[in-house]
């Protein structure tokens, strides 16, 4: 089978039948699941088609005329030339593993990716570009000339298992090697030519035979059940960075226990004082957080926004959780493509009902009147942002004709799942959490404000909200810049078990970040701590986006505005996620950490 096109010098993929290559008379396309759609995987089988355990050599697939006479083949030429400029990947897919492709790098090691490439080129300068790089051949010297991989030497391994019913054999690795190759005629083929040019400009009639040559061999050493490790063993660029990791664990855990150990010392040192004081005269000699246990609980302005980003953050910070637990658990595997996605968004929908209970109850906590704008903003405030995004970035998918372009149909199934099922689960839950008793808090709010004293640079917001967000983005440092080349410069992403320990970390630290700083403001007075609560674990995805600017910048090599428009409406999309479940858990740690601490002393 052959999957979709895509480039690490463009966001856009596109189908195999899309560029004029040998297609399969009785095509078939497997069925998709929503993870492959929305990531724009098109799977069909291919015309490359042998019996298991025959070599073949030199095979004829198909032939291709061109004539730049015509302006229809003179178009195909065209996108021809430009998949080879922006080394366009091919995917194949044999037995529902990728087909690999390995060659030595310029310093000597090896070098394994899923993918191989339409062709390279030479530029005008002479300068060889991309698997040019690679094949040394004299041949290969031409400047201002594109090369065509035309001739692919697969080589596949199987694992024979000599049991019941006579034994059977099965796949277990498979390799492939491309080759330019032009071939003097059809009669006799012999793949060992000079390489097939496609020059700038063509004045002539051409032709471009594909062919292939396939071999079997017999490998003992790999099982049927760990056939993928091959691939993973084989890419040196994603090896887990061991010392790096446990370095990175080892200094978040201790910052950790420093936060947590201040804070306990503290706070136990404050409890004990505040409750030894007995007379009138003590009290008034009192200080910090203890004078605005009439103020603590006072509602903050627009308490409807607050609210509605505790419930979808809510939501999404359950969709996290169980999704990365899943593929931790090995169910979401890359074996099974497109389940990854698939499971989040189907929690996602599913999971609107918590989402509609803490919003409700949290904006009755506040005691907020406008329940019915609540219900509404709830479910539609956030996914509605997301789903403008993701059409805009859709419309240019359709403009470019991308295979990422989501149909129109499905696009109506989303908005179904969204409207039908998620809005209707977010109102009930919305209902119960007005239903319920709001909140109960351990002491009263005074009818008049408490005057905030003047407060000193770093006991301002700006500067508390920036500082609380290093130390948890410093947690997913490591793991983010990998996961942005698994989705931009189309790496398997494996090590989940590391990314759910990163997981729960980050929420440790952005949990202990929130409430040390919540407790810095309260001891200097000033209890306007909702909103700071939320920003300041929530700055986290500021980090995140800056981060993603640089990688844009320093790693990829993304070219075309179509391609930097979609690349940041993307990164939108991950940093609003981001931005709301951090926010969430900061926000939900100072509420129980506050609550716990105004419980335990004595007010009059």
């Amino acid at each position: 089978f052959v999957n979709r096109l895509d480039s690490v010098e463009s966001v856009l993929p596109y189908e195999y039948n899309t560029f004029d290559f040998c297609k399969d008379s009785e095509k078939r396309n497997p069925s998709e699941n929503l993870g492959q759609v929305l990531f724009g995987e098109r799977i069909s089988s291919s015309p490359y088609k042998f019996p298991f355990n025959r070599t073949g050599t030199c095979i004829k697939v198909c032939v291709k005329s061109y004539d730049t006479a015509n302006d229809d083949q003179e178009k195909k030429l065209a996108f021809l030339r430009k998949g080879i400029r922006l080394n366009y990947q091919h995917h194949w897919i044999i037995d529902n593993m990728p087909v690999i492709w390995c060659h030595n790098t310029g310093d000597g090691t090896k070098y394994c990716t899923p993918g191989f490439p339409i062709g390279c080129f030479i530029a005008k300068s002479g300068e060889s570009k991309h698997a040019c790089l690679i094949h040394v051949s004299p041949e290969f010297n031409k400047s201002h000339i594109y090369f065509l991989f035309n001739h692919v030497d697969i080589t596949i391994a199987y694992h024979e298992d000599s049991g019941r019913n006579g034994g059977f054999a099965r796949l277990v690795s498979a390799r492939l090697e491309p080759q330019s190759h032009k071939h003097s005629g059809e009669g006799r083929l012999a793949c060992n030519g000079p390489p097939m040019e496609i020059p700038e400009e063509h004045t002539e009639k051409f032709n471009v035979t594909y062919t292939y040559s396939v071999q079997f061999e017999e490998n003992k050493s790999i099982k049927w059940a760990s056939r993928w490790d091959y691939i993973l063993d084989s890419m040196s660029h994603t090896n887990i960075q061991w010392l790096s990791i446990m370095n990175s664990f080892v200094i978040i855990l201790f910052l950790s226990g420093m936060v947590a150990i201040i804070i306990l010392r503290t706070l136990h040192r404050d409890i004990i004082r505040y409750n030894e004081m007995s007379s009138s005269e003590d009290a008034q000699e009192d200080f910090g957080w203890k004078l605005l246990h009439g103020d603590v609980f006072r509602p903050p302005r627009n308490r409807m926004l607050l609210s509605v980003f505790l419930g979808q953050g809510t939501q999404v910070l359950i969709m996290t959780f169980i999704t990365l637990l899943l593929a931790c658990l090995g169910f979401l595997s890359p074996s099974n493509r497109g389940a990854l996605m698939t499971c989040a968004v189907v929690l996602w929908v599913l999971l609107g009902t918590p989402a509609g209970y803490v919003s409700a109850r949290m904006y009755k906590t506040l005691k907020g009147v406008k329940w019915k704008t609540n219900f509404l903003l709830t479910p539609l405030l956030c996914p509605g942002v997301v789903f403008a995004d993701l059409f805009f970035m859709n419309v240019i998918l359709w403009v470019e004709g991308s295979s990422a372009a989501i149909s129109f149909g499905t696009l109506i199934g989303i908005l179904a799942m969204w409207c039908g099922i998620s809005v209707p689960l977010t109102f009930v839950g919305a209902y119960f959490g007005a239903k319920k008793k709001q909140f109960r808090f351990p002491v009263c709010t005074n009818q008049i404000p408490r005057h905030i004293p003047r407060q000193s640079f770093f006991t301002k917001p700006p500067f508390g909200i920036m500082i609380g967000g290093i130390l948890p983005f410093g947690c997913v440092f490591i793991r983010l810049f990998l996961i942005l080349n698994s989705i931009w410069s189309h790496q398997m992403y494996f090590m989940f078990g590391f990314l759910f320990l990163v997981f729960i970390i980050l929420l440790i630290t952005c949990s202990e970040a929130a409430v040390l700083l919540c407790y810095f403001y309260l001891c200097a007075e000033d209890y306007h701590w909702w909103w700071r609560a939320f920003f300041t674990s929530s700055f986290t995805a500021v980090y995140l986006l800056i981060y993603t600017v640089h990688y844009f910048f320093a790693k990829l090599q993304i070219t075309g505005t179509a391609s930097a428009i979609l690349y940041f409406g993307y990164t939108m999309v991950m940093v609003l996620i981001f931005f709301l479940f951090t926010g969430t858990v900061g926000f939900f740690s100072c509420f129980w950490f506050i609550i716990k601490i105004y419980s335990v002393v004595k007010v009059d």
